[in-house]
């Protein structure tokens, strides 16, 4: 997607196919609505109070308005003023792009970004803009064997007209928002696309694509026989079920000029992500009831190369490490067997109690592999447990970690890139739930608090560092009628990192 901006002085003389403004309930203009209307003679008030009730995310399209060079005026509802809010903009933006997508537009002109919102920058609402046309232009086609060209949305650019004043803002937002939106695409499509094709080899060919395309990254993808080297015992438990091969992927995007860490707090962020690329329960076999949607086990993965696309896309001057274990959890003479105990490379045993809790046994391996990084902090991402979707449903998703000041960070981030999470507890009361007669720990602690003790797990292998556990598992992807992936949270990653600079 293209977004450049125009002053918002001459709206009326703007030539576009579409130019969006926004409306308030109770016929309540904005500025740039009431200078359209003048142009008009007052044609676009009158259409205001008899036929739009202005509520949010709805969309009204009046064409050829006398005085007006836009083809078409899009009046986008915004709800009561009182109650416009950035994620009622967002949702207006989307609506305004996903109409020009409806349409087959190939351009259009939005002043929705120029309205202003208590607290918000007109660079946060740009960037939100860039994101929101994002959802609105992203199309999955790449395991259909005939696409339909004509599907696929033939919107390019996007014109934000604002105040002259506040160009140069607004076009640092739009760039980091258009990044992200690539992230996000980027995480989309590996997280739809069935298991048989997104494989922990095809993950690794993903990552050294971005290697290629950015010179900022720098990539390795280690194999079985060195992933057995690093002593990697929990992780290739998980992956001997299964003939797909394993694959450690280890991402690094380097600052430019380089600089060498005086300090702990000068290490790099590491993300980790979880990448199973499906997951049938192992022996412990899921029902075979949504089964088909295990093939999203690996959104922590894809939600790691969709931040570092857009990390080296604005080549942030940080080092960021990310780290993919990923495999497939399979049935089979070779899987893991409810009992069995398996060495992880922290030296630490875990009896497996229930092989279908594996995310955590890959995960585990990777947090101690992250220590040599000397990590100014360590963010794991995972679609982990199905007892964070029943405390936290598909709104937020489930944050844990006993530093408050990353804790924080992470849900600031959040707030700001309308990608939230809740903080859950990780009090140590909770460890008692994993405690085994046979190993150092087990891989469950039973139904109570499901998401706090796959948490607690993951906790005992991130003592040396500054450490969050992100839960995805209930907003990664959405099922029914709308299955897909939703590229969460790669916006709250990337704000998380923008917010260092």
């Amino acid at each position: 997607m293209e977004f450049s901006t125009h002053s918002t002085a001459s709206l009326h003389q703007v030539k576009t196919a579409a130019l969006a403004v926004g409306v308030f309930a109770e016929g309540v203009l904005t500025p740039a609505a009431d200078l359209i209307d003048r142009a008009s003679n007052g044609a676009l008030r009158t259409v205001v109070k008899t036929e739009f009730r202005a509520r949010p995310g709805t969309t009204l399209v009046l064409r050829s308005l006398p005085g007006v060079a836009a083809q078409r005026v899009v009046l986008v509802g915004l709800g009561k003023q009182e109650e416009y809010s950035a994620r009622v903009h967002s949702n207006a933006e989307q609506a305004f792009a996903a109409y020009c997508v409806s349409a087959q537009l190939t351009e259009g002109a939005s002043t929705l970004a120029s309205i202003p919102i208590e607290g918000s920058t007109i660079r946060a609402r740009t960037r939100l803009a860039a994101v929101a046309a994002g959802h609105a232009t992203y199309h999955y086609d790449a395991s259909l064997g005939k696409p339909d060209r004509d599907a696929r949305p033939k919107l390019k650019k996007i014109v934000h007209c604002i105040e002259r004043s506040d160009a140069t803002q607004a076009q640092a937002g739009l760039r980091e928002g258009n990044a992200i939106a690539n992230g996000m695409e980027l995480a989309r499509t590996l997280g739809n696309m069935p298991g048989n094709l997104c494989t922990p080899t095809y993950l690794g060919e993903t990552a050294k694509k971005l290697e290629r395309a950015y010179k900022s990254v720098k990539v390795q993808v280690m194999d079985r026989k060195q992933i057995e080297a690093l002593g990697m015992g929990s992780f290739l438990s998980v992956a001997r079920g299964s003939q797909e091969a394993p694959r450690f992927i280890v991402l690094r995007h380097s600052a430019k000029p380089a600089k060498k860490p005086a300090k702990e707090a000068d290490g790099p962020v590491v993300l980790v992500g979880k990448g199973i690329t499906f997951d049938s329960g192992g022996i412990s076999i899921k029902p075979a009831a949504t089964m088909d949607e295990m093939k999203f086990d690996m959104c922590g993965a894809a939600s790691v190369l969709g931040t570092f696309r857009a990390l080296a896309e604005l080549e942030l001057p940080m080092d960021v490490v990310g780290l993919i274990p990923s495999c497939e959890n399979m049935p089979s003479g070779t899987a893991n067997k409810p009992g069995d105990v398996v060495t992880s490379m922290s030296g630490q045993t875990i009896e497996i109690l229930n092989t279908d809790a594996e995310g955590r046994l890959i995960l585990c391996d990777a947090l101690t592999y992250a220590e040599r990084f000397k990590p100014s902090a360590v963010v794991d991402i995972a679609t982990l447990t199905g007892a964070c979707v029943v405390a936290l449903g598909n709104v937020n998703s489930g944050l844990f970690s006993k530093d408050d000041a990353l804790a924080d960070a992470l849900l600031k981030a959040g707030r700001e890139s309308l990608d939230t999470a809740w903080r859950m507890p990780l009090d140590d009361a909770y460890q008692e739930q994993l405690k085994s007669n046979f190993a150092d720990m087990a891989n469950i602690g039973g139904p109570p608090a499901g998401a706090v003790t796959a948490a607690c797990f993951l906790s005992r292998f991130a003592k040396a560092y500054r450490w969050a556990h992100l839960d995805i598992a209930g907003t990664a992807w959405r099922g029914g009628k709308e299955k897909g992936s939703t590229g969460r949270p790669v916006p709250m990653l990337m704000q998380f990192l923008l917010n260092q600079l």
